[in-house]
């Protein structure tokens, strides 16, 4: 049984008609055609599926759809905030090859974006407790907590 959902995805309203027992990631993925949020584990274990609900990370693999009715939901293709311009987050990440296969990127870009807006110098256990739930196969933990504090320094400078 379908059911129509209205909420705000990257800012912009949207209606999705969605199984009632279709996943927020699933929806995004396969109705909006948002694939930026990766599919890792299914299960919650991995974080390669955070985008942001309200402003508060979620494992879209364990919300449903129908959850997410008039609420405000960002996934990684809303970080960029135009063609033109990265976010501080997704150009440190290049900078300092933070990247290697990619696929954990779109949640740890996400979690790290949340990270930053509620403590905007972290440290490096803080980075470790912020991303505490999102895996990297590949392991590339030094150049991603370097990434992120190269973006929160460029953040900070922005602001002054």
């Amino acid at each position: 049984m379908k059911r129509i959902v209205e909420l705000t995805i990257n800012g912009e309203a949207r209606d999705m008609a969605v199984e009632t027992c279709c996943s927020l990631l699933d929806a995004l993925r396969d109705d909006v055609g948002l694939t930026g949020t990766k599919k890792g584990c299914d299960v919650g274990d991995c974080g390669a599926c955070t985008v942001l609900v309200d402003g508060e990370p979620v494992n879209a693999c364990l919300m449903l759809a129908v959850e997410a009715e008039g609420r405000s939901v960002e996934t990684v293709e809303g970080l960029q905030p135009s063609v033109d311009t990265l976010h501080p987050l997704q150009d440190a990440f290049m900078q300092h090859g933070a990247s290697q296969c990619g696929f954990c990127t779109p949640g740890i870009l996400m979690m790290a974006k949340k990270l930053l807006a509620d403590n905007p110098r972290p440290t490096d256990e803080d980075i470790r407790f912020g991303l505490s739930g999102n895996i990297c196969r590949c392991t590339g933990y030094t150049k991603i907590f370097d990434a992120i504090k190269s973006a929160a320094r460029e953040m900070e400078a922005a602001r002054s």
